[in-house]
């Protein structure tokens, strides 16, 4: 095979005595400095002051801050709804495979393998959730919530209703994406109050839907970990007033193998892989947000979508796509260990993971010492720290070795911590999670007042850590200047 016919072969060689190449490169960029041209004064210093330690010096301090690390190959990582789930690491030998280290932008007859797994994966999570087809193009859960309510607005103009369905039926107990997914999309946010056993109040439901209403967000089980029990019922008020049913699928995890959104009457969902899927989370990305339709809505996925044919696999643009929420067909590694992980599983690996995570949850809260209002619950569960503050015993918590639950919400719940082990917790880390819990509890109010005392950050200030960040060595040696 030639490098023509490779079409990723770069020889910089040839390259670099070829006008034709730097005239394109002109009228692509006008104004481009050539070689050899000064940058302009604003773009340049005189001089740069950088630390210039020994070598020892650099590795133990990068060795000391590794230690100091908490992660999930720490310990217990509990935050509800974060769902900081384990990661297998055979999912990073798979991505490091010299196969795998393909650029997503060559053409399809020379990536038929990468298009193949991720027609695999498509093929997987709309079977699993019960959908019809399902892109894999947003980057993250939250471009996931967006794509889907786009794909909504979307099959709503298209029957002619783009202007008239205006509103979007939000739980109070629904993640802060949804309200905010609704708003960017440029709906009208209808919040609904939860009934007394901290499910959708089905009457202010039937109150609030009509004719106005585009969709309901739903998660199921919900952030409190319990599960809808009248979904089908809610999925037919709103089917009957002509809106869409949008299953957010932060909580899938306590599903898996055993019930699909779709058969509960859902019409288009996210799929968050780094909560269900092990795939990694946090740090900024890069992230994946899968969405499944049932078939009414397929032909508004985003493009390219990718399908199989008679030659192979190939990318293509469905008959009335919203267009792209990203740059290429998906984030191509975090999908494929996405693929890894569900492909390792299988059918029974995955039932098996629904029901340890929901064990897991229930067994906590047995075990710890707080109220627990609500129940029984699927794979998170809400405590409240009564008349403490909820924040100040999850920073007691860390002096016990721990990472603490979220804190703060849902608001429904007073003083709520929120609280999800996964599936990947043993009984043992469960105990020492239960006795964290209980001993931040029991501790007298100038102790938690001043926790945490044994971690190397001291009580921080959030709202300033936050607003007006450390981000080099030199803030902290501007603030030594400013006190001397």
């Amino acid at each position: 095979m030639s490098d023509d016919d490779r079409g990723y072969t770069f020889d910089q060689a040839r390259w670099a005595d070829d006008e034709r190449y730097v005239s394109l490169l002109s009228e692509a960029a006008p104004g481009r400095a050539e070689p050899g041209d000064a940058l302009p004064d604003d773009l340049t210093r005189d001089e740069l002051a950088l630390p210039d330690p020994a070598e020892p010096t650099v590795v133990r301090h990068y060795t000391r801050l590794s230690a100091l690390n908490y992660g999930v190959d720490t310990g217990p990582y509990p935050l509800g709804s974060c769902t900081m789930k384990y990661n297998p690491a055979f999912l990073e030998d798979v991505a490091a495979l010299p196969q795998a280290a393909v650029h997503p932008d060559r053409p399809d007859e020379s990536v038929q393998g990468v298009l193949e797994v991720q027609h695999r994966l498509q093929r997987a999570l709309a079977r699993i959730g019960g959908m019809d087809a399902v892109t894999l193009q947003p980057p993250a859960g939250a471009a996931g919530e967006f794509t889907g309510i786009e794909v909504t607005k979307a099959y709503h103009r298209a029957n002619g209703e783009g202007e008239t369905r205006s509103e979007v039926l939000v739980p109070s107990s629904a993640h802060g994406t949804n309200f905010a997914t609704a708003a960017m999309a440029g709906y009208e946010v209808v919040e609904l109050p939860p009934g007394d056993d901290g499910r959708v109040d089905i009457d202010a439901l039937a109150a609030a839907v009509g004719p106005e209403t585009a969709a309901l967000m739903l998660t199921n089980p919900n952030t409190v970990g319990l599960f809808e029990r009248d979904v089908v019922e809610a999925a037919d008020l709103v089917h009957d007033a002509g809106g869409l049913l949008y299953y957010d699928g932060a909580n899938l995890n306590a599903l898996l193998g055993r019930a699909r959104p779709g058969d509960m009457g859902f019409d288009v969902m996210h799929y968050n892989v780094h909560k269900t899927f092990a795939t990694p989370h946090g740090g900024g990305g890069p992230g994946a947000g899968p969405v499944g339709v049932v078939s009414d809505l397929a032909e508004f996925l985003p493009t390219p979508h990718v399908h199989e044919t008679d030659d192979g696999y190939e990318r293509y643009e469905p008959e009335r796509s919203v267009g792209k929420v990203h740059g290429f067909t998906g984030n191509w590694l975090v999908l494929l260990k996405a693929y890894a992980y569900v492909a390792r599983l299988g059918d029974e690996g995955l039932r098996d993971t629904s029901a340890t995570a929901v064990l897991n949850a229930n067994y906590l809260a047995e075990q710890i010492g707080l109220d627990v209002p609500y129940g029984p619950f699927h794979h998170e569960f809400a405590a409240t720290a009564g008349d403490r503050d909820a924040a100040d015993l999850a920073r007691a918590m860390l002096d016990h070795g721990v990472h603490p639950p979220t804190t703060k919400w849902p608001e429904f719940v007073h003083e709520a911590m929120l609280t999800e082990p996964t599936e990947a917790e043993s009984r043992r880390d469960l105990d020492a999670l239960a006795a964290a819990f209980d001993a931040a509890a029991a501790a007298d109010d100038e102790t938690v007042a001043d926790a945490p005392e044994r971690t190397a950050a001291r009580r921080i200030d959030q709202v300033g850590a936050a607003r007006e960040p450390r981000l080099s060595w030199q803030a902290l040696d501007d603030e030594d200047a400013a006190g001397d």
